[in-house]
């Protein structure tokens, strides 16, 4: 047995028999990692209560061989909570279906087991602190992240200049298809014609210019939201579960 210490967030939790549960939890120096906690679904578990999807924890790992991912699933045999960003996302139902969200995403830009992917890991982190803090709008915030995922994986839409030709902006069509904005000679069946306004909030959220989107219309966000939706399923293949929920939620 070897022994590993890793910082991750807590993205689902599975039950094994009567007692245990798998957990699996995006870390910073191993990726996507599955892991058994063994007695945590005991009412006097505290070290089960530290294991809940959207907590950040210091957690140590014993495995089989030298490998953290390998032959069978670890043992998560210690952790410790390093933020505990449930308690601020959990209570609030349109941050808690916006975290979901987020979780389900990052496990999706992480298929393989056991590949660090630092750059989703602390957009993750990133993510859920600024959710759980309040400091924007849940969908705002849920945007934000799915374009900066996308971006990190390669997919970076392009919101002004012709994703096609490189014609400088702002251009009046988007295609999801051929990667964000396009210019009229470049229009393909299906793209639509956006308000500019939805189109500057999005810029905003991938770059990160806060002010201009906490400034954004409800409708330009609506409208920035379905754009962001349609982008990210196109490029999953299929979409997220949890994000008909978030589009069904309560005003954002």
């Amino acid at each position: 047995m070897t022994l590993f210490r890793d910082d991750g967030i807590v993205l689902r939790t599975q039950k094994l028999g009567e007692a245990d549960r798998i957990i699996s939890l995006l870390t910073r120096g191993h990726g996507r990692v599955r892991a058994v906690a063994r007695g945590v679904r005991r009412t006097k578990s505290k070290f089960g209560a530290r294991l809940e999807p959207f907590s950040h924890v210091d957690v140590q790992f014993f495995a089989r061989g030298s490998d953290l991912v390998g032959r069978g699933l670890p043992l998560c045999t210690q952790t410790e909570t390093i933020a505990p960003y449930g308690q601020g996302i959990i209570a609030d139902y349109d941050r808690y279906t916006a975290g979901t969200a987020m979780l389900e995403t990052a496990e999706r830009f992480t298929d393989h087991e056991g590949e660090p992917n630092v750059q989703q890991y602390l957009l993750l982190v990133g993510g859920l602190r600024t959710l759980a803090s309040g400091e924007h709008g849940p969908g705002l915030v849920l945007d934000a992240f799915l374009l900066r995922s996308l971006a990190m994986g390669g997919y970076a839409p392009s919101f002004e200049d012709c994703a096609r030709c490189g014609l400088p902006g702002p251009n009046r069509f988007f295609s999801v298809a051929s990667g964000g904005a396009v210019c009229g000679d470049c229009r393909v069946p299906g793209s639509v014609v956006p308000s500019p306004g939805a189109l500057r909030l999005l810029g905003a959220l991938l770059t990160g210019d806060w002010a201009t989107a906490d400034a954004a219309e409800p409708r330009h966000c609506r409208e920035g939201s379905g754009l962001v939706s349609a982008y990210l399923h196109w490029h999953l293949e299929r979409g997220l579960r949890s994000l008909r929920y978030v589009r069904q939620g309560p005003s954002r």
